[in-house]
């Protein structure tokens, strides 16, 4: 599980065009002895985006400057029913781990048909402390346990393996489809995926939310 590096960061109080003049500061303290980049989680909200960058106050309050790759992909993350998870969905759910081996979500992303495998598996997240996260096909559906009124269960199976995920009926559910620029007005909450590219910290995906929806992965 990674962490944001300190060479992402900035203080909050700078201004936006001091920010626009370091954002070659490399993540070498990610990259050491990795042959490829790891991708860095950022959450926040936007504060300056244009063709050539884009600047994110992350959840912690630091700034946060990135280059766009040329091929930025932006997509919006919307709410729907808990209802519109079914046998057979291909799903991903940031949870925390129970003491009885179950894991409590705290978000089902419900991906599109064409995205179906992404990522398939079960592994540590950095939504929270102690997260993870699980990308796998829904088996199954239930009611969720008494003590989690209006909830439901669901067995999800991936290769290798299986987890039992609760989702109480408040945990937001979503999924995603294409969007473009306009997604990304200061002030949009978003999660952008980066990673180093020539040195640089380039933003490579954005999943915004709209009218002020955030994204809760």
């Amino acid at each position: 599980m990674l962490s944001m590096p300190s060479a992402f960061r900035f203080s909050s109080t700078s201004s936006v065009a001091a920010l626009c003049t370091v954002a070659a500061l490399t993540l070498s303290t990610l990259a050491s002895a990795q042959s490829a980049s790891p991708t860095v989680r950022i959450r926040g909200t936007v504060v300056f985006a244009d063709a050539k960058s884009i600047i994110v106050k992350d959840r912690g309050g630091e700034v946060v400057s990135l280059a766009r790759a040329p091929n930025l992909s932006i997509s919006e993350v919307y709410r729907i029913r808990l209802a519109d998870i079914k046998p057979g969905s291909y799903v991903g759910t940031a949870a925390m781990p129970q003491p009885d081996g179950t894991q409590k979500a705290r978000e089902v992303l419900v991906f599109p048909e064409a995205a179906r495998g992404t990522g398939e598996g079960h592994f540590p997240w950095d939504l929270e402390p102690q997260s993870t996260m699980t990308n796998a096909t829904v088996a199954d559906i239930a009611a969720a346990p008494a003590a989690v009124r209006g909830g439901q269960q669901m067995r999800l199976s991936y290769k290798g393996g299986e987890k039992v995920v609760i989702v109480p009926a408040d945990v937001p559910v979503v999924t995603f489809r294409p969007g473009n620029e306009a997604l990304l007005a200061p002030g949009a909450k978003v999660l952008v995926n980066a990673q180093e590219r020539n040195g640089v910290p380039t933003a490579m995906r954005v999943l915004a939310g709209k009218n002020g929806f955030t994204p809760p992965m």
